[in-house]
């Protein structure tokens, strides 16, 4: 009888435990997911510049040796008095933040060590908005806008420079890149499914339209022309659920382009990051984004100068200068991308599966 009443017992414990796990199985369903399933959630803002407070135009890449991503962003001298007209945006290197989180939170590292021979400035030389890919031998490439100098003005030229590295830190063997004119920014790199590379650019000599280029090594490149006349800049070319994609500055938010092959575009109605935000320093819309495909999940960053609203919006202090990086994530719905930027971004960065991504 002993022996039948604990059988009885051990099958009712059994019972409860199996309901109680039913119950907190189904009151997690209705919870956001938990840190552990779909990350942290990102800081609101996201990054800012700890030097001149002017982080701009990230793009993010996946550091090896340290197991951790870095982002790299023009940096810009937006606290910095006494700059006349558009000097403030020049005489600056690339920064570089690192997160230790998956990319909810942000740290500042320094600035890149960027070699470039003297007749493209020297050490008055600007740096603009890089990109970095990652090779099959494990080299790290970049394709970096240079000024050559300090300006007033936007008049000058501008040209796209490849350089190397095996750390992320010290950049060797500049290469100025032959392309369509004298005045290119904006570089943007894909992997093509035949193995190369493709480059597109903001041509400014031509109304700002984007051209590409191709290149079977990364380093030897053939310039294509016109890749999309549309006017704008900091394009942003990936691939994700079975299209390719390119997201561009229009200044008045973010164009969306689709396409099945990279070559022919087809813009979407509706624009991404137009609207102002309600989160902490986001209430202005968005500008030059940079795109992380991770599994499933596309997360967009961007930059944004949230003083530039109200009545002060288009004064020149370092209040309207400073930007600053915010992320949000992308929403695919039968081929169309949207976001929503008010709601929080759980984030959690997986490293790149092959080269290029």
């Amino acid at each position: 009888m002993a022996h039948d009443n604990k059988l009885k017992m051990g099958a009712r414990f059994a019972l409860v435990l199996a309901v109680s796990l039913a119950i907190l199985g189904g009151c997690a369903a209705d919870r956001p997911l938990a840190a552990n399933a779909a990350g942290r959630v990102a800081a609101k803002p996201l990054y800012r510049d700890p030097v001149y407070d002017g982080a701009a135009d990230p793009v993010l890449v996946w550091n090896a040796a340290r197991g951790r991503w870095w982002m790299f962003y023009t940096n810009r001298r937006a606290n910095a008095a006494g700059l006349a007209g558009v000097t403030w945006v020049h005489g600056t290197r690339i920064g570089i933040a690192e997160s230790p989180d998956a990319g909810a939170t942000w740290n500042y590292v320094g600035t890149a060590d960027i070699d470039l021979p003297p007749d493209m400035g020297g050490l008055d030389a600007t740096h603009w908005a890089p990109d970095i890919v990652r090779a099959d031998d494990a080299t790290y490439h970049m394709f970096l806008t240079v000024v050559p100098g300090v300006f007033t003005d936007w008049k000058h030229p501008r040209v796209i420079v490849h350089l190397t590295s095996t750390d992320l830190r010290s950049w060797r063997h500049p290469d100025k890149i032959a392309l369509a004119g004298e005045k290119v920014i904006d570089a943007s790199l894909a992997r093509l499914p035949d193995g190369g590379w493709r480059m597109w650019y903001d041509n400014e000599l031509d109304h700002k339209y984007i051209y590409y280029a191709d290149s079977p090594d990364l380093v030897h490149w053939t310039d294509r022309g016109l890749a999309m006349a549309q006017r704008g800049e900091g394009p942003k070319v990936f691939r994700w659920r079975g299209a390719w994609w390119m997201i561009e500055d229009l200044w008045h938010g973010l164009g969306v382009f689709r396409s099945s092959d990279a070559l022919h575009w087809q813009r979407q109605e509706a624009t991404l990051l137009e609207q102002p935000g309600q989160g902490p320093e986001d209430g202005v819309m968005g500008g030059h984004p940079d795109v992380v495909v991770s599994g499933d999940h596309a997360y967009l960053f961007y930059f944004v100068h949230p003083g530039r609203r109200g009545a002060d919006a288009k004064l020149d202090g370092p209040e309207q200068r400073r930007s600053l990086i915010q992320v949000t994530e992308l929403i695919e719905e039968g081929g169309v991308l949207r976001v929503e930027r008010d709601r929080p971004t759980h984030i959690r960065l997986a490293p790149p599966l092959r080269s290029g991504e």
